[in-house]
């Protein structure tokens, strides 16, 4: 089996590498009296579909028999209240600081015993879809929130007995299985945005004070990411599909930016039916750095609903939906009222058949990495020839935030911001994606590109130029011109949208290069961890050509 989830009585010893003061806390909470066993989504649905918070629309379930649902399941309903979005601000990592892990320890014991006479419902699920990365995930969550529960289980891959079978197969790592405690209801004056409180290594979680399901979500990912990481994957937060061509050929391309960036749209596209197109996932997968060949995570859609109004196809694939609202239609039928008008962040778990041309797995290796960048500066697609170059660029993706996070009060979501490989998510150094990123581009047949999906010199970039140009990469039907005199940046001839290397322009992108290179060295004055040298003379370069 993938990871530990029972030892030897002989293997309970202090020196066990797989325990730890705060994993074993939160493990033995999950086998209280209070604790209930949700075995499938079935049950889920049923304690979901009953919670005094669900509103039980009128609009059906498809593919309720693949899904393991009732043959008349409705899409269930569920709001929160003032925060609808992430809170990355309350991400804590246990070994960062000592007397914050002995007072956090502390609250977590307590929350733990607070809630001993609490109604509990645990479950678990595979995170990971093949053989050769299957992670086994227990989470834990008190009565009420029957939602998140049922929404964790349509998002991650129930415990089936085909599922089961490939579980008992599938590879083996010397890791815990991952486990997470909740309390979205806990409450602390020194902690008002709430806590997700990780210790990576130990494949643990608790995750206090916040109910948006991305939390949960997010938090078992990050887990699981980890553990990837630790053995030979890269963790990726993105979107991949690959072009099968008429030639045999194929190239498989990934796609990177947070969300609201264009990673999803990139993913899904079609392309008006050109190519034989199969999509990874748009959200969560890795990459075998063996190999090159990439798994998906997950096998539900965690999608924003504001492109999906009450008369679009795709809320035929809507399973659980939250942050949304509802109305009656002339019919009398309780329907969906979605565009974002309640608030920013409307949100579904949508099954995979959404997708027809879904797999799990990329056996044929990476070809390309696209950094998705709304960074005014430069054009709708540049390409790097470096592959620490590339790797730094990613290290410094610059882009914009949207209402899936829970940003500062008075921070604009059009404020050009800096998250490493669009994954706040990590538990391990910075350092160690850029490794591991780097040795990726060095693969053999491998490109590396920066796409501009946001506008460039003040004018809006369509979502018709972004399919182009990367069109245009599958078939090799490419012309791109030298960046001034930088040497290993080129940037695709896009009509309409091609730079003037005039003096004010390169000013423009000298300054952006250095907010990169600013955001390196503080991050290396700032942290333990350093960015190598390496990394910030790629962009000292860039910076020292224009």
């Amino acid at each position: 089996m993938a990871t530990v989830g029972r030892y030897e009585r002989s293997d309970l010893k202090k020196h066990n590498q797989l325990l730890s003061r705060f994993r074993t806390t939160v493990e033995t909470a999950f086998y209280g009296n209070n604790m209930v066993d949700v075995t499938d989504l079935a049950e889920a649905y049923q304690l979901a579909k009953e919670s005094g918070s669900t509103i039980v629309t009128d609009l059906p379930v498809k593919h309720t028999a693949e899904l393991g649902l009732p043959e008349d399941a409705k899409i269930l309903v569920e709001n929160g209240g003032k925060v609808f979005g992430r809170t990355a601000r309350a991400k804590i990592i246990h070994g960062d600081n000592q007397e914050v892990d002995d007072k956090l320890e502390g609250i977590v014991r307590d929350a733990i015993y607070n809630n001993r006479d609490s109604l509990y419902y645990k479950t678990e699920g595979y995170v990971g879809l093949d053989e050769d990365f299957m992670i086994k995930a227990h989470i834990a969550f008190p009565e009420g929130q029957e939602n998140n529960l049922y929404s964790w289980l349509l998002n991650f891959q129930p415990v089936t007995d085909t599922y089961t079978e490939m579980y008992a197969r599938s590879k083996k790592y010397e890791e815990g299985d991952i486990f997470i405690y909740t309390d979205p209801d806990w409450r602390h004056p020194d902690y008002p945005l709430g806590i997700a409180y990780f210790e990576p290594d130990k494949n643990v979680a608790c995750i206090l004070g916040m109910q948006y399901f991305g939390e949960f979500k997010k938090g078992t990912l990050t887990l699981a990411w980890g553990i990837a990481h630790r053995n030979k994957y890269v963790a990726c937060h993105g979107g991949q599909k690959a072009f099968y061509l008429e030639d045999d050929s194929s190239y498989v391309a990934s796609f990177f930016g947070l969300s609201g960036s264009g990673k999803s749209t990139l993913t899904h596209d079609k392309h008006a039916n050109k190519y034989n197109v199969k999509v990874l996932h748009d959200d969560a997968f890795i990459i075998n750095l063996a190999d090159g060949s990439s798994i998906a995570l997950e096998p539900a859609y965690f999608d924003k609903t504001q492109d999906y109004p009450a008369d679009h196809p795709e809320q035929d694939y809507f399973v659980a939906v939250q942050n949304v609202g509802v109305t009656l239609d002339t019919d009398g039928k309780k329907v969906l009222v979605t565009e974002d008008i309640r608030n920013g962040n409307g949100r579904t778990v949508k099954s995979r058949y959404s997708t027809p041309n879904r797999v799990d797995k990329f056996s044929e290796p990476i070809n390309a990495v696209y950094w998705i960048m709304k960074d005014d500066a430069l054009p709708p697609l540049v390409k790097i020839d470096s592959a620490v170059l590339g790797s730094a660029f990613g290290a410094t993706l610059a882009t914009k935030r949207s209402t899936a996070e829970n940003i500062k009060k008075g921070e604009s979501t059009d404020k050009l911001v800096i998250e490493p490989y669009a994954n706040p998510f990590r538990v391990y150094p910075l350092s160690e994606d850029f490794n591991d990123f780097k040795e990726l581009l060095e693969r053999e047949n491998m490109n590396c590109y920066i796409i501009n999906t946001g506008s460039f010199m003040g004018k809006k970039i369509p979502k018709e130029v972004s399919i182009s140009v990367i069109e245009s990469m599958v078939e090799k039907a490419d012309t791109f011109m030298p960046f001034g005199e930088v040497e290993g940046m080129s940037y695709l001839d896009v009509p309409g949208f091609n730079p003037e290397m005039s003096d004010s322009y390169l000013q423009l992108v000298k300054e952006r290069m250095q907010m990169r290179l600013d955001f390196m060295e503080t991050y290396n004055q700032e942290q333990d961890d350093q960015l190598p040298d390496e990394a910030l003379d790629a962009i000292r370069n860039v910076i020292a050509s224009l």
